[in-house]
C-alpha cells in the first residue's frame, strides 16, 4: 500500500469538506442576516445566493429551500434536546428528565448555535419566525412532530405503550406548552440574550407543579 497516496487522498477530502462546510455556512448566515434585516417573505433564495456569491444551483446543493435555513439553528438545538432526555437517568419522574434535560443541556446548545451564527443574529431570527405566518405554522407543526418523538422516547423510558396510555403525551404536551409560552414572552421583550430565555424557561418550568396543584381561587376585594 502506498501509504503517502492515501495520506494525500485522505487531505484533499479533508479540505473539499471543509470547502463545502464554509460554503454552507456562509449562505446560512446570508440567509439568516437577510431574514433579520429585510424580512423572511422580503428574502428570495436568489438575494441569498447573491449575497455569497454563488449560483441558485449552489444554494439548492446545500438547502431544500429558504424555510430550511431558518429552522437549520432550531432543528440542531431540538437534535440536542432529544439526545439529552434519551441520557437522562431511568430513575427520574418524566416531567423532571425533560426539565433537566432542556436546563442542563444549554450550554452545549449555546457552543453549537455560536459555530454557526452569532448568538444576536440567532435571537432576531427568532422574532422573524414569531412575526412571520408561514414561518410560525411551520415552527408549530414542527413542534408538534418533536413533542410526538418525545412522548415516545418518555413512554419508552417508563416501560408503557405510547398509544395506550395517554400520560407520555399529556406530559409532553404541558412541556411543549411551558416552552412556547415562554419562546412568546421571551420574543416579545426587551432582553433577546439567551441567558434571559434559559432564565426564563428554568423560571417557568419550576412553576408547573405548584400551578397544577395549587388553589388559584382568590376572594374578590371588598
Amino acid at each position: 500500500m502506498n501509504w503517502a497516496n492515501t495520506s494525500d487522498e485522505r487531505h484533499l477530502l479533508n479540505l473539499r469538506e471543509r470547502k463545502k462546510r464554509r460554503t454552507r455556512d456562509a449562505l446560512l448566515r446570508a440567509a439568516l442576516e437577510l431574514f433579520a434585516t429585510r424580512g423572511y417573505d422580503e428574502t428570495t433564495v436568489d438575494d441569498i445566493a447573491a449575497a455569497v456569491d454563488v449560483s441558485q444551483r449552489t444554494f439548492f446543493r446545500y438547502f431544500a429551500g429558504k424555510e430550511e435555513t431558518a429552522f437549520f439553528v432550531p432543528r440542531l438545538a431540538e437534535a440536542l434536546v432529544v439526545d439529552a432526555v434519551r441520557a437522562r437517568p431511568p430513575g427520574e419522574a418524566p416531567l423532571e428528565a425533560l426539565r433537566r434535560a432542556v436546563l442542563e443541556s444549554w450550554d452545549a446548545i449555546n457552543e453549537a448555535i455560536v459555530e454557526l451564527v452569532p448568538i444576536e443574529l440567532h435571537m432576531r431570527v427568532y422574532r422573524v419566525i414569531e412575526s412571520t405566518p408561514a414561518l410560525l405554522a411551520a415552527h408549530l407543526r414542527r413542534s408538534a412532530e418533536l413533542e410526538e418523538q418525545l412522548a415516545r422516547i418518555i413512554a419508552e423510558r417508563e416501560g408503557l405503550d405510547v398509544d395506550a396510555d395517554p400520560r407520555p403525551r399529556i406530559v409532553v404536551a404541558l412541556f411543549g406548552g411551558v416552552i412556547r409560552v415562554t419562546e412568546r414572552l421571551w420574543s416579545t421583550g426587551d432582553d433577546l440574550t439567551l441567558d434571559a430565555m434559559r432564565q426564563l424557561t428554568a423560571t417557568y418550568l419550576d412553576q408547573v407543579g405548584p400551578a397544577l396543584a395549587g388553589n388559584w381561587h382568590t376572594e374578590p376585594s371588598p
